[in-house]
């Protein structure tokens, strides 16, 4: 009997010629969740009901500490930015996470290799580390291992996708012990656009997918063949590469004045940095004392943020202003607006370049976002200010004296852009599945003398 047979499949029952894929993410920061949603749009818009696509957060479904909480800790450590930044630098040694990551892979997936009977029945076992003694730790160090066996296999993929550096060890050695490796494609669709964790660089993937050159120059490094590399750029909702009405019909439409330049003011899925410093900061530079009369009007993106939506909605402004929670509508937003001012998120950046906007970073999460910042401005698609004030009175200029520069600045960030990014990526995918599989190795498996490849 086949393995993948011995597993209710409720969820990833077939119908008779639908391929069933599997994309696999964590919610630690916005990016990874919005780019396994626009594969799976791409994937139903470009092939219809010949995938069923389902995305997962492994970790959090089916898994033990610590996967169960990697969402909570890097809240933790992003609002703590240089406990990240050590976190990021300190595990980039590849005998430093290597080690962990075979450690964490070797106890989740050891026991794939369990008969289906046994599997009937609860397996726990208990790490054999522990971070202290306390009663926290006492439970959640206890891992069902057949719950995420189970929670891959009940998807019987065809197909399986991750989106996360941390969602490829542990799958992956599933499909070795359940002997669907190669027979089952595992790719990874990197989510950052220069500087990434190593650990996004699996030897055992049959397709990595980097959305620069940089990104793909950085898997070479890390050992990975060009066989296994494409460069298509970051998927991207598929809303951003269809034609949208044009900006004076979208400024009818979200009730903005159809003749003032707009910026779009955004901190992130979760209204991060100095969004209402520089909303103030806008609201007096993009006004003219001397005629009486704004030179310019303002969209804020708050996220989820209702703190700070609260409070901006409560004050007093010298321009039009729209205040606006979590958006789900981004592209006509931006399609309204002349240009933007984020943090170096890859997702925003990407999007915001495929509408033409010019951008003004004015911040970055160290590590996997510092890149992000010459990748922006040595391409002549924006500048970078920490300075609120400094940020607001680039907005004016362009506005007013220097709207030839913002002008070069939008045509730089549409040479940029790489609209059709997710189409590309899921068209490959497509002709991946239908190839005969290769071997690939996967590295990482645990013996007295911890380790070799397979």
């Amino acid at each position: 009997m086949e393995p993948r047979a011995a597993y209710p499949l409720p969820c990833g029952r077939k119908t008779a010629a639908a391929k069933n894929v599997l994309i696999l993410m964590s919610d630690t920061g916005g990016g990874h969740r919005a780019s396994a949603e626009a594969l799976r749009d791409a994937f139903r818009l470009e092939f219809g009901d010949a995938y069923q696509v389902f995305v997962r957060d492994l970790g959090k479904e089916y898994g033990g500490w610590p996967l169960n909480d990697m969402e909570r800790s890097y809240k933790f450590m992003i609002r703590h930015v240089r406990l990240w930044k050590v976190a990021f630098h300190g595990t980039s040694p590849r005998w430093v996470h290597g080690m962990y990551l075979a450690a964490l892979a070797y106890f989740y997936a050891k026991y794939a290799r369990t008969q289906p009977s046994q599997l009937d029945r609860p397996i726990q076992i208990t790490f054999c580390f522990r971070l202290c003694s306390s009663d926290r730790f006492a439970k959640t160090d206890m891992v069902d291992f057949s719950e995420v066996v189970a929670g891959i296999m009940r998807y019987n993929p065809d197909i399986i996708i991750s989106v996360h550096p941390l969602m490829q060890h542990i799958p992956l050695w599933v499909l070795k012990w359940q002997s669907l490796h190669p027979k089952v494609p595992f790719v990874t669709v990197i989510t950052d656009l220069n500087t990434c964790h190593p650990t996004w660089f699996h030897h055992g993937v049959t397709r990595c997918y980097c959305p620069s050159a940089e990104v793909a120059k950085r898997a070479l490094l890390r050992g990975l063949e060009p066989s296994q590399i494409r460069v298509y750029g970051l998927p991207i909702r598929p809303s951003f590469c269809r034609a949208v009405l044009d900006k004076d019909e979208l400024r009818k439409e979200l009730d903005m004045d159809p003749d003032l330049p707009a910026v779009l003011l955004m901190g992130g899925g979760e209204g991060m940095g100095p969004v209402e410093e520089t909303a103030r900061a806008l609201s007096d530079e993009l006004y003219d004392r001397r005629r009486r009369r704004p030179v310019g009007q303002i969209v804020v993106i708050c996220g989820r943020n209702q703190v700070l939506r609260s409070t901006l909605q409560s004050s007093r402004w010298n321009v039009p202003v729209k205040i606006r929670g979590f958006e789900k509508q981004m592209e006509k937003w931006m399609g309204a607006c002349d240009c933007i001012i984020t943090k170096a998120g890859p997702g925003t950046i990407a999007e915001a370049l495929i509408r033409g906007l010019p951008i003004i970073l004015n911040d970055f999460i160290p590590g996997q976002e510092v890149g992000n910042v010459p990748y922006v401005v040595d391409n002549g698609a924006g500048v970078f200010s920490k300075d609120p004030r400094e940020a607001a009175r680039q907005v004016a200029r362009w506005f007013t004296t220097h709207t030839n520069e913002l002008r070069r600045y939008s045509l730089n960030a549409l040479k940029l852009a790489q609209p059709e990014a997710v189409f590309d990526i899921v068209k490959d995918i497509h002709k991946l599945q239908q190839q005969p599989a290769t071997v690939t190795r996967i590295p990482y498996s645990l013996t007295s003398s911890f380790s070799y490849s397979i």
